[in-house]
């Protein structure tokens, strides 16, 4: 599960640009840790074109809980689930962050980024409408050996080239949500 992340301008010059281009579209997203329910910056293909918005994190919940949120799907049965299938088909979306955290069955903060502090991570994700409101919800996959150790799910991770593919090709996306996922750095807070 990715329950937190961080979307840091100030450490890199791409997370720089979304920001920039977010607010340019009239949007102001969370800095800093981003916690669900945050307006965060969203990368979305509307118009014919790759763009910058912002939009809440997490699904409202169909409970007895207002505030309770989906923040998480699984990219293993993203297409079995009624919530989310066709989101993730007709929706797609990508989180541009400066890191994720995952906390440990000890309760340890570990922050998670590549060792190069200024490359961002890009993770996949899908958006819907609520109240006439997009929300949007991130996927999560099987961890590899990086983050194995620490937690038992790990968000699904693109490249950066991948990006524009993973908006537009649903046969690129449908495909991507078995990748492999890269190497990362952790480090306890």
């Amino acid at each position: 599960m990715c329950g937190r992340y961080t979307f840091e301008p100030e450490s890199s010059e791409e997370i720089k640009r979304i920001e920039q281009l977010a607010e340019q579209a009239g949007y102001q997203p969370k800095r800093g840790e981003v916690f669900p329910g945050d307006k965060t910056a969203i990368v979305i293909y509307a118009k014919n074109q790759v763009q910058v918005a912002a939009m809440p994190w997490g699904f409202p919940a169909f409970s007895d809980r207002p505030k309770q949120l989906l923040i998480n799907a699984r990219s293993e049965t993203v297409l079995e689930k009624n919530l989310f299938a066709e989101s993730f088909i007709k929706r797609r979306c990508v989180y541009p962050t400066s890191g994720f955290f995952e906390w440990s069955a000890d309760k340890k903060k570990f922050i998670f980024n590549y060792q190069q502090k200024n490359r961002p991570i890009y993770i996949a994700g899908f958006y819907n409408f609520f109240n006439r409101q997009t929300h949007s919800i991130l996927l999560t996959t099987q961890p590899n050996s990086s983050v194995a150790h620490i937690h038992d799910r790990m968000p699904l991770i693109l490249e950066k080239k991948a990006i524009k593919s993973w908006l537009t090709d649903l046969d690129f996306a449908k495909k991507y949500l078995s990748y492999p996922m890269p190497e990362l750095f952790s480090r306890q807070l």
